[in-house]
């Protein structure tokens, strides 16, 4: 063998445990990064229907459900039942978020139009899920179909349809691309309700790497692999269609859009939406309150981000 081939050979050699330390390290760091952002942290829930009942005077009819999803896990979530036959709302939170965060709205909701109100934990979300891990809106949308069949089932104490009206969908962020997906895939969702939208599912994965406590990931590398782990680890299942497409795939709906001021992470890709749907769609923005942060909210902001909700709902689904 002449020197050169022999060079390489050794070169080869030397730098092989190299490359494999660099591998093993890079997908050491994926593998983190993607269990850390699909797990978002969890935190006892914020106020449930027995301690609001508390604050509130009378006892909340609010009842702790689950119900299948089709891939064979469950969901779970809270249900208020409304006026026999009436329509029903489903709202959904966004990312690090849960349930909790909604049962004020909810219950407004139930009380003012007696419709029906379902608000689930989305995946990887409330405490002691009963899915561990998040999809980032990808599978979501499906689980929202799920619910909607759900609420089909119920019935009354008299063995009647409790749900015979049409279903409205409540979403925020990453609630309010599952939203999206759910209502191109039911003609049941006659009216949805859009407060922070992303463009795509990955945009909300580019957000859980920037914000979350335990991954304030900036570095576009990391962004990348971060990127590429959740593919590998939907294992197919990633199909990030833009939202704008989800939009105008809807024929004629009834949509409300929300979106905060200047500054607010999402309320460019909020407003470009109103552009995608067939028709105009309602819009209230420069909010001092989105449902990414209602946690934050005074009394007063929270009545002045609740009452356009509840009052497109009930003009919607009557």
């Amino acid at each position: 063998m002449s020197s050169w081939p022999r060079l390489i050979v050794r070169s080869i050699k030397a730098f092989l445990p190299i490359v494999l330390v660099v591998l093993v390290a890079w997908a050491g760091v994926t593998f983190w990064i993607v269990r850390t952002i699909t797990r978002p942290p969890r935190a006892p829930y914020l106020v449930t229907p027995k301690t609001f009942s508390q604050y509130t005077g009378p006892v909340l009819n609010a009842a702790d459900v689950t119900w299948p999803n089709h891939d064979g896990t469950s969901a779970r979530g809270w249900l208020i039942q409304g006026a026999e036959g009436a329509p029903a709302v489903i709202l959904l939170h966004g990312y690090g978020a849960d349930r909790s965060w909604l049962l004020n709205l909810a219950v407004k909701l139930n009380e003012t139009t007696k419709f029906t109100v379902l608000w689930p934990d989305l995946r990887g979300h409330g405490e002691n899920p009963l899915v561990p891990s998040t999809m980032f809106g990808m599978i979501e949308g499906d689980d929202t179909i799920a619910a909607i069949e759900y609420l089909h089932t119920l019935k009354t104490p008299t063995g009647k349809t409790q749900v015979a009206g049409p279903i409205g969908i409540y979403g925020t962020e990453l609630g309010a691309y599952a939203a999206l997906d759910a209502a191109r895939r039911s003609p049941d969702a006659r009216a949805i309700a859009l407060d922070s939208v992303p463009s795509t599912p990955d945009d909300l994965i580019r957000s859980a790497t920037t914000t979350s406590a335990r991954a304030g990931i900036f570095n576009s590398v990391l962004q990348r692999m971060a990127r590429l782990g959740i593919k590998i680890y939907l294992r197919g299942k990633d199909q990030a269609t833009p939202s704008c497409e989800l939009a105008r795939s809807l024929g004629e709906r009834r949509v409300l859009l929300l979106t905060g001021p200047e500054g607010d992470p999402w309320r460019t890709s909020t407003m470009d939406l109103a552009k995608c749907f067939n028709g105009n769609p309602e819009m209230k923005k420069d909010l001092p309150l989105t449902g990414t942060n209602l946690p934050n909210a005074t009394g007063e902001q929270e009545e002045t981000y609740d009452r356009p909700v509840i009052e497109f709902f009930d003009k919607a689904l009557r």
